[in-house]
Formats: structure tokens, sequence, C-alpha cells
């Protein structure tokens, strides 16, 4: 039995459909009750666990050969980070308890800098999951080619896409969520012992400009990127609700002045084969669609 966490959203549910075409019993983790029926409905058994309870998600665990986990993202923490610290608590005690064979963490990028920014998150909690005694992946994806979705509708209304990532004309590391669940799948059906890490980017790294072209194509109109002022960041963030910007701007300065990076560079990661294009058509029609 496989259990896999965070099945409801984009990266979880590919996961549990490649397993499930695989032929393997998966079992989905889901927080809200009110979404089990549809899960069921497919044919997964369901069990309900807050991955910040260390109880219910030892129920989920339960049992399972091989565990995916994967933790909501966080975008605007508290100082010190006490909520990973609280759920890196919970998944190691559910994991000391229930012991599976072993276990795929979806990590990030970065996770190993020592500069504190977002992305710290992963970082504790690598470090809390290193403290057990059986075999642990930490996946370290790049910038999901998926944050692009926010640029559709700027792309299409006016063609001038905003860029926090920078200079534009700067190659990032990037990768697709079908990359990453296709990888996880097969990670999760392997042996290893102990701990690793495994990096993971697309075929080539793509700077801003060339996701402005690729839209500029799909779309059949000019699109360009434009460069948000390092300077006006806090303010924006704060104009947009965020209690504690610092950790979500010191991230963006790691992509930029390239301290985030692979621990292994790009020559030591996996890559996947989804391009960027592939990426954008998809988005451009599920914005259509909506």
């Amino acid at each position: 039995m496989y259990a896999i966490t965070g099945i409801t959203g984009n990266i979880g549910g590919q996961l549990a459909r490649i397993l499930q075409d695989a032929h393997q019993p998966v079992r989905a983790v889901l927080r809200d009750p009110g979404k089990a029926p549809a899960w069921v409905q497919r044919g997964f058994p369901v069990a309900i666990a807050d991955i910040a309870d260390a109880a219910a998600l030892t129920q989920a665990f339960a049992g399972a050969e091989a565990i995916f986990v994967l933790v909501p993202p966080i975008f605007d923490p508290s100082p010190g980070f006490p909520e990973a610290q609280a759920i890196a608590a919970s998944l190691k005690s559910a994991l000391e308890k229930t012991r599976p064979g072993r276990v795929v963490h979806l990590s990030t990028i970065g996770a190993q800098a020592a500069e504190s920014n977002l992305l710290s998150q992963h970082s504790l909690i690598e470090n809390t999951l290193r403290e057990l005694s059986i075999p642990v992946t930490f996946l370290r994806p790049g910038w999901f080619l998926e944050n692009s979705s926010w640029d559709v509708a700027p792309a299409r209304a006016n063609g001038v896409i905003p860029s926090f990532l920078q200079p534009l004309n700067k190659p990032v590391p990037m990768v697709a969520t079908a990359d990453i669940a296709q990888t996880a799948a097969a990670l999760l059906q392997e042996t290893w012992q102990g701990h690793r890490v495994v990096e993971l980017e697309g075929p080539e790294r793509v700077t801003p400009n060339q996701i402005a072209a690729a839209f500029a194509d799909l779309l059949g109109r000019p699109v360009k990127m434009e460069a948000v002022p390092r300077a006006t960041w806090e303010a924006l963030f704060s104009f947009q609700g965020m209690k504690n910007p610092g950790p979500r701007m010191r991230m963006l300065d790691g992509f930029n002045e390239g301290w985030i990076e692979f621990e292994s560079g790009e020559a030591g990661s996996r890559k996947g084969t989804v391009t960027v294009k592939t990426v954008l058509k998809g988005l451009i029609e599920r914005e259509a669609n909506d």
C-alpha cells in the first residue's frame, strides 16, 4: 500500500493516478473529509489526517509499504517557521511509529542553503526526517513551471508579465509537476538504504524572457516580461496581505543571486522531459475553460 499525502493537489493527484494505472494500491490521505467521496468513487481507500496531527497521521500511515510526503505550502510563515517545526515533529512521530519501508519527501531546490528564506521550511523538515532510521529520499525539484499560471491573465490582457525572477535573461532551473509526479512514482517503487537526495529539473533551464516568448507564440500576440523593482517588493507583498514578507523576498533573492541552486549543480540533477511550452499551453487552455 502506498499512502499519498497532498493527493488533492496537482502533484499528489497525478502521482496517485500514475500508481493506480500501474495497478499499485494507493491510500489517499486527506485533510478535508468533504473531499473523501470523490476519491472513494475513483477507487482509493481514504484516511483523514492533518499533516500536523501526529495521532491522525499515524493511523493514516499504518500498514503502508511506502509513503509520499507533501507538505502544504506556507507562503507567509511566522518568524522562526514554527508551522514547519510542528509539521516536522508530527511527521517524525508518525513515521517512527509506523516505520514504512521507504519514504519520499517532496522537498525543494536549495534546501541545503545556509541563508534563511521561505524554502528553509523544507530544510527544517529534511533535517528532522534525517533523524529517522528508515529509508528516505528527499526529492528536490526546481521552480515549478506551473507557477506561470499567474502569468496567463496579464499575458492575454496586455502582453506584459511582471517578473520577480531577474535578470530577465538569467536561466532558472524549472520543472513541470508532471515530471515531479513521474519521478516520485518511480522513486516510491525503488529499494534503497538510508537517506538520499534526488534533484530534478526540466529538459533545459528557462529564462523569464523565454517564458514570455513562449506565451507570445501560443497566444499569437506580443508578450514581454517586466522586472518588478526589488525596492518595491516589501510594500507590494504587505499590500497583498503578507504579514512576514521577508522569507519570500529572500527566496527570490536566492534564485536571482544564484545561491538557491541544486546541491549537485546542473550537471548532477535529473532531467525531466516536459517542456515549458507544453506546460504553458495547458495553463492557457485551463484558464479558457474556467
